[in-house]
């Protein structure tokens, strides 16, 4: 046994393949992070959206709708989290747990009431990777991203021109101002709560997609709990790449090669139990908040209801 040998394009596909969902999320929270508002929730909604993809791709056939309907639902569940975090003033935390608690219970009710079958769906069409013709007869390019879907390739888009308008545009500016000091954005005529609303909603869709490629691009069928603390893992790259797009995309990988490189050493058999194997990309998790959180400056208003008074 040689464990040099998984350490290959194939891990480094894997790796790209295991970041994306988690890309998308950390998109997404750090967008909603960077307007003063957490969401714990993202778990929650990473699984609502993969259990949505799934529900229309087996009426429809078709794998895009699924993910158009992911995105859908993950907005209104980050409309419902905004809607109690910012206008309500609930507590933020309390309100992200409870879409986590509810996200674990309807898609098992309802895995039973649609299609009678407890524990996972049925199989439906799923998103092909792509074949770029020109990339196929280059070594190392090739294999590795002819190998991935479109969805793949929009993660990475998403987190370049994420950075690009958060940190280089006046709404990025904005935006930053009221998870800053939402009072002083507020005095020179910036609506601190339409952009909270904005970029909660928008964490609730990136997650959404997330949990789309988590069932109709990964695993061509939802299973239960299939997010198995993704949403969390995203929120800790989200810290490990202080709170910005493109940190974010990096800590993804990162852990995405964690996951890639415990199921490559499952696979060549390594004396080493699965079950310890499997908690890798959770301890790397541990030890980047350990080391990072406090080098780290979360946006001072965050977690913090602005009232206008």
């Amino acid at each position: 046994m040689n464990i040099l040998s998984v350490f290959n394009i194939g891990l480094l596909a894997a790796t790209l393949r295991g970041a994306t969902p988690l890309i998308f999320a950390a998109i997404g929270v750090t967008y909603a992070e960077r307007s003063g508002v957490t969401n714990i929730g993202v778990e929650g909604i990473m699984l609502f959206g993969a259990f949505s993809a799934v529900l229309v791709t087996y009426y429809t056939k078709n794998p895009w709708i699924g993910v158009l309907a992911a995105v859908i639902v993950g907005g209104l569940l980050g409309l419902v989290h905004a809607w109690t975090s910012i206008t309500l003033k609930a507590n933020q935390i309390v309100t992200g747990a409870a879409v986590n608690l509810l996200a674990v219970g309807i898609p098992n009710y309802l895995l039973i009431a649609i299609w009678n079958q407890p524990g996972a769906s049925p199989m439906v069409a799923n998103i092909k990777p792509l074949h770029i013709a020109f990339l196929a007869n280059l070594p190392i390019i090739g294999p590795l991203f002819n190998s991935q879907n479109l969805l793949a390739y929009l993660a990475i888009f998403a987190a370049i021109v994420g950075q690009i308008i958060l940190f280089h545009t006046p709404l990025g500016l904005h935006i930053r101002a009221v998870g800053e000091d939402p009072r002083a954005a507020d005095t020179v005529g910036i609506d601190v709560y339409k952009l909270r609303y904005l970029c909660v909603i928008f964490s609730g869709m990136m997650a959404g997609l997330g949990g789309a490629y988590l069932s109709v691009a990964q695993l061509s069928m939802f299973t239960k709990q299939m997010t198995q603390g993704r949403g969390f893992i995203a929120m800790g790259a989200m810290i490990f790449g202080k709170w910005t797009p493109i940190g974010s995309l990096g800590a993804c990988l990162l852990f995405g090669f964690a996951d890639a490189l415990q199921l490559a050493l499952q696979t060549i058999g390594v004396s080493i139990p699965s079950d310890l194997l499997m908690t890798f990309p959770y301890v790397l998790t541990l030890i980047a908040l350990a080391g990072f959180v406090g080098r780290s400056a979360a946006p001072a208003a965050v977690g913090k209801p602005y009232d206008k008074g």
